[in-house]
């Protein structure tokens, strides 16, 4: 990161971004250009492992991209808000921010798709309850996991927050 200054280094900041937001941006390889698609998310953190589960359709140019190149990228933000100054090159934007990368899998059994989908309800709902599912349901959705590689955080504050 270049400026270590806005960087978020401690660990428990960087997932309670995570786990403060519902809308995650995934990246992923286009045919001739970046495709990014803003989509609910739940997540979990095991023995160092954030992992990030998605749901969505069993078809579609996404799945096509997922199955053509399983590698993505992901961006979460959060606390944004304009800083007003005295000229136009004065102004900025606060914001916090986690930026990773990592590899997609697609769930392919109902156990999978169950643990995915009650992470993805509890990130919406706020409520850690385990959710049933009928194997009708089950088979109309399709539930994908990133498991993240790296990720990293930023901020940025105005000097009237960073003082209050």
């Amino acid at each position: 990161m270049r400026r270590k200054d806005k960087e978020i280094t401690d660990i428990d900041e960087k997932l309670n971004i995570i786990a403060q937001n519902t809308i995650c941006r995934l990246a992923l390889f286009g045919n001739d250009y970046p495709y990014i698609v803003p989509l609910n998310y739940g997540f979990s953190y095991h023995n160092g492992t954030l992992t990030l589960y998605f749901h969505g359709a069993t078809e579609g140019k996404k799945m096509e991209l997922i199955k053509k190149n399983n590698r993505a990228c992901f961006e979460i933000d959060c606390d944004t808000q304009l800083i007003t100054g005295e000229k136009t090159c004065s102004y900025g934007y606060e914001f916090k921010s986690i930026i990773g990368f990592g590899k997609i899998s697609i769930a392919e059994t109902s156990d999978e798709k169950i643990t995915g989908l009650n992470y993805l309800m509890k990130q919406q709902t706020g409520n850690d309850t385990k959710y049933d599912f009928t194997e009708h349901e089950l088979k109309k959705v399709c539930v994908f996991t990133m498991t993240v590689e790296d990720f990293s955080g930023k901020q940025k504050k105005s000097i009237f927050t960073a003082l209050s």
